[in-house]
């Protein structure tokens, strides 16, 4: 049988995948290398299209760098590296000049003063309106603005619907790439795989919430980069903190619809089914809590009263209001049967983005030269146990911008092409005619994940999930070396890599801090500072 593999591919850089992290440093390298943008949908289909908030970034007088950095400590629940957080925050400006640069539109307002100056909103946890927002689709504005100026530039060639399969680069004593010098993809389209190589190759395909049944990310959000990641030998930390997002929308057609927490930032509340509010009995800042305390909060209540979901009101707001600060959610919730200016909203918590992920330094750098990683696939120490709201954007255009530049550096020194991966070997495969066991296996992860790993664990839990997930790691393993794969393949052996590294990291954590919530040990462990959780992994076994 003939290998379906199609001629190399050789680039300066490698950018794998398309969201605001990946744009933002394949733009920066533009005008100096010749640059491979490998996405495995559409260009723009990423989660940043998807986020409706905005970017938090210190622009108003009242407001102060140091604001920002405790507000962010706090909500990381001392987990935070402080040196992260300090290095993001004082970039906050420079990155949204950036963005304007590019042409993103954001909202503006006119001042008391008569001065032309960035809307910016309040979201959970922070202590000042530092949140610049394109009305209630940031993500769509930056998105688009970006995969524009990425189309323009003839420097910059796009492999869309090409999903990444592995890295590649020689291998030393202990398993683990000694330098990654490219990757493997396969084109979704024609099934055929192709070898790209290139010395520099960064990672930003976005954090794992698709390992839970219910998630407000959309399908491509399976852990691909943090898993080839972890098999070309680079540690992970934090994998144990999945936000859970409060308030997504209660519907059977809505399963992955987000309600932006500026709703809550400008007034909304939570209600029950009887139409009283119940965060006060939760915490002191009552909606605007981290979205740790919102979501166990919400939660609760469900679980206390047999309840299907929660209700999220800001009818009190006006018609007017409402129309003007989120017209999409207003458009897109009408589409389902609701009117939020007349009517409370239905919501339920959902996964929602990935703390932990692939450890690099503030230049982008993994453990594995040549590897560079930028965006929510990375641990950076920004979020510690918890993400402040609208801190991400914030993260991936400040990463990718520094990672960018150390690249330009590197290149400056002088750099050798790399040789191209050998030809991808599909000579003692077949296809498969038992696909069926990858939906199921698929459906299987994804649920009892949502049962045993979600907002609340326990260990019983976590050790029912960590059988089921052995199990199926052996049937990927078999499966994958037997059959052609698939782009369904492909994800599936990713979200059981990245169950695991979950699974693993909420055992070793004896505590309840953040995000992560068990009943066993309800109390934070003060008899030693607290630490990240890292993994490393032993590449001798692969």
């Amino acid at each position: 049988m003939t290998s379906q593999t199609s001629s190399p591919h050789s680039f300066d850089v490698l950018v794998v995948g398309s969201g605001a992290a990946g744009l933002n440093l394949a733009l920066e390298l533009a005008a100096f290398a010749r640059v491979a943008v490998i996405t495995k949908s559409a260009l723009k289909e990423s989660n940043t299209y998807y986020a409706q908030g905005g970017i938090a970034a210190v622009l108003d007088e009242r407001d102060s760098v140091e604001s920002h950095i405790q507000d962010t400590l706090v909500a990381g629940a001392g987990l935070c590296d402080e040196d992260a957080v300090r290095f993001v925050v004082e970039h906050g400006r420079e990155a949204i000049d950036t963005l304007a640069h590019y042409g993103v539109e954001f909202t503006r307002r006119t001042s008391a003063s008569g001065q032309d100056e960035y809307h910016l909103t309040r979201e959970g946890g922070h202590s000042h309106r530092r949140v610049v927002h394109a009305a209630d689709a940031t993500g769509r504005a930056m998105e688009t603005t970006l995969e524009q100026r990425v189309r323009e530039s003839a420097n910059i060639q796009v492999f869309e619907h090409h999903n990444a399969v592995d890295l590649w680069g020689a291998r030393g004593k202990t398993g683990a790439f000694e330098r990654v010098t490219g990757l493997y993809a396969l084109n979704t389209k024609t099934g055929r795989v192709s070898a790209f190589s290139a010395p520099f190759v960064v990672l930003a395909t976005g954090g794992v919430s698709k390992v839970y049944l219910y998630t407000s990310n959309p399908d491509i959000c399976t852990g691909d980069g943090i898993a080839m990641a972890w098999r070309a030998g680079c540690r992970v930390a934090n994998m144990e903190f999945t936000q859970f997002h409060p308030t997504c929308l209660y519907h059977p057609r809505a399963k992955t619809f987000l309600i932006t927490e500026a709703v809550r930032g400008e007034g909304g509340l939570l209600k029950g089914p009887d139409g009283k509010r119940f965060m006060d009995r939760f915490d002191e800042r009552g909606e605007l809590a981290p979205r740790d305390v919102v979501a166990r909060a919400i939660d609760y209540e469900m679980k206390r009263l047999g309840a299907d979901c929660m209700y999220l009101d800001i009818r009190h707001k006006g018609q007017a209001f409402i129309e003007e600060h989120f017209p999409m959610i207003l458009e897109k919730t009408r589409a389902y049967g609701f009117d939020m200016t007349k009517e409370p909203l239905p919501v339920v918590p959902a996964a929602h983005y990935t703390c932990g992920g692939v450890m690099v330094d503030t230049h982008g750098r993994t453990d594995v030269q040549g590897l560079y990683a930028v965006g929510e696939v990375t641990y950076t120490g920004l979020h510690g146990a918890n993400r402040m709201a609208s801190n991400s954007l914030l993260e991936c255009l400040v990463y990718s911008s520094a990672a960018a530049r150390d690249i330009r550096a590197r290149m400056a020194d002088g750099v050798d092409a790399p040789p191209p991966p050998p030809p991808w070997d599909e000579s003692r495969v077949t296809d498969s005619d038992e696909e069926v066991v990858i939906s199921h296996n698929w459906e299987e992860l994804r649920r009892f994940m949502w049962d045993y790993v979600g907002i609340v664990r326990t260990d019983k839990r976590l050790a029912r999930a960590q059988r089921r997930i052995d199990l199926l790691q052996a049937e990927i393993f078999e499966y994958y070396g037997h059959f052609r794969i698939t782009g369904d393949l492909l994800e599936l052996r990713n979200l059981a890599v990245c169950a695991d590294l979950i699974v693993r990291s909420a055992l070793a954590r004896k505590e309840s801090r953040g995000l992560h919530y068990t009943l066993d040990y309800p109390d934070l462990d003060s008899s030693h500072p607290p630490a990240p959780t890292i993994l490393a992994p032993d590449c001798t076994k692969r």
